[in-house]
């Protein structure tokens, strides 16, 4: 009775409700990223030990699950007080995630549903009585699949030094030839290599 005789008030019941369901979220999300991100049985790949026969989960975590401190914006400094916060990166890519998952997710759904309409169909198969196929349960997923596999080697994964090496080998000897005088000028240019030999340069950078 309330709604109908107050239709703006509804209207602004109804923003609060979704802030509050955002905002919840939100912090609920970063909660969990931040619990799951210092536990290694989240992080750390499941290895067979061959000495004591068993599955471990044991390794050292990379910088993705490393605390860092971020220093904040000079907004986020006056409102909060704080200068900087102590997080995991991979808070930073849930932000990212979690927020994709929830504004564009849906719109896989979507998606499939003209699509259904557009071919006069119900659903795509009947895998799941009652419930159509698999393309019909899991037709957000596929977006959400195709957002992390961009997302992934775009700003988490970086480059691997083993799989560059391998593609330098396969190369030809004059190309090779070409990329060590190129990478050797620019370590000149730098400085690096001015008055020290390459050998000399390599085991200052390892060790």
């Amino acid at each position: 009775m309330r709604s109908c005789l107050f239709p703006k008030r509804r209207t602004r019941d109804s923003r609060n409700y979704w802030t509050l369901f955002y905002s919840l979220s939100f912090g609920y999300t970063e909660q969990l990223s931040y619990v799951m991100s210092g536990w290694r049985y989240f992080v750390c790949p499941v290895e067979f030990n061959n000495d004591s026969n068993r599955f471990q989960v044991d390794c050292e975590p990379s910088e993705l699950f490393q605390l860092q401190d971020y220093a904040l914006p000079s907004v986020l400094e006056s409102f909060t007080g704080w200068t900087t916060v102590r997080l995991y990166p991979f808070q930073i890519h849930s932000i990212a995630l979690s927020s994709f998952a929830s504004i564009m997710g849906p719109f896989g759904g979507f998606f499939t549903s003209g699509f259904k309409r557009a071919f006069k169909i119900k659903d795509f198969a009947n895998t799941i009585p009652g419930h159509g196929g698999i393309m019909d349960r899991f037709d957000c997923q596929y977006l959400m699949a195709t957002f992390v596999n961009v997302y992934i080697p775009s700003f988490i994964r970086g480059p691997d030094p083993s799989k560059v090496i391998q593609q330098l080998l396969a190369l030809r000897i004059d190309q090779q030839f070409h990329i060590f005088n190129s990478l050797k000028a620019h370590l000149t240019e730098k400085g690096i290599l001015a008055e020290k030999g390459i050998l000399q340069a390599l085991e200052d950078v390892m060790a």
